[in-house]
């Protein structure tokens, strides 16, 4: 069982925590805490074998527990794989990574369904083989109908978690406020310096250093959700725009697959406007 919480910080809560499990049996495999002194409040992220089969007189325990120390705290059975579904538009580099790496075991979720603004004939090399596809085509005056159909998809799929892997829409703040803390989109920047259309070219005539990417959770406000994970890659004038696309493609891949990844397992909790990450 994976156990997460966050409360307002005080002493004895390891203790608590720890000694409830230890009375009820369990062996704890892994833990991993934090304090965050600015806003006092503390995270903590902890793996254990329950070594019974008394589920509900544990989330009984913990919620008397929870109740004591003010906790926000999740309790979830790490073999029940969740439900995620991918949104993308024609650059597909993310959606066939998270793909490959989930055929090959590497991303512990189900693939709800694939949905795109463009149809499926967009990714002749992504393999869709057994993965629902919904084509639903956007303007600006079908957008509202055709959120109402995303969100629709989101609750009969039972979908845990959206993956916006380059998904070239904006949101709207009613759909983005609907998936907040569970909606993760991939930023084409390490900082949001370069936005819109051709970033790698409007990086390369301003003559940057460094390039890099940013995932980060979905809010109402563009692109200023909680940070999970950023990377960044040297460059120097000797690369083209071609050479910044390549490269930023790979950063955006492994970025978002870690965010993903982490988000999956229980490893990234939410602190106001940041993030806490307990990475492996």
């Amino acid at each position: 069982m994976i156990l997460t919480l966050s409360c307002p910080d005080r002493t004895g809560i390891v203790a608590r925590v720890a000694t409830l499990l230890f009375e009820r049996g369990a062996n704890i495999l892994d833990a991993q805490q934090s304090d965050d002194q600015e806003t006092g409040r503390f995270f903590m992220r902890m793996v254990f074998d329950p070594k019974g089969d008394d589920a509900e007189g544990l989330r009984a325990a913990l919620g008397e527990l929870a109740a004591a120390f003010s906790m926000t705290w999740t309790l979830r059975d790490p073999k029940v794989r969740r439900r995620v579904m991918i949104l993308a538009s024609q650059t597909d580099h993310c959606l066939a990574d998270l793909i490959w790496r989930w055929r090959q075991g590497e991303l512990p979720m189900d693939i709800a369904a694939v949905v795109s603004n463009h149809p499926a004939s967009t990714f002749p090399h992504t393999d869709l083989k057994g993965i629902a596809f919904h084509h639903l085509p956007v303007t600006a005056e079908t957008k509202p109908a055709q959120e109402a159909q995303i969100w629709r998809l989101v609750e009969e799929t039972r979908t845990d978690l959206v993956v916006l892997a380059r998904y070239m829409q904006v949101l709207s703040s009613d759909l983005a406020a609907k998936l907040e803390g569970r909606c993760i989109n991939i930023h084409h920047s390490f900082l949001p310096g370069f936005k819109g259309v051709r970033p790698y070219h409007q990086a390369h005539e301003r003559g940057v250093k460094v390039i890099g990417a940013t995932a980060h959770f979905v809010t109402p406000d563009l692109d200023e959700g909680p940070i999970i994970e950023q990377d960044v890659e040297r460059i120097s004038h000797r690369d083209t725009p071609r050479d910044l696309v390549r490269k930023g493609r790979d950063i955006e891949r492994r970025v978002l697959a870690r965010a993903v990844r982490w988000t999956l397992e229980d490893r990234v909790l939410l602190n106001g406007r940041k993030t806490i990450v307990f990475n492996d």
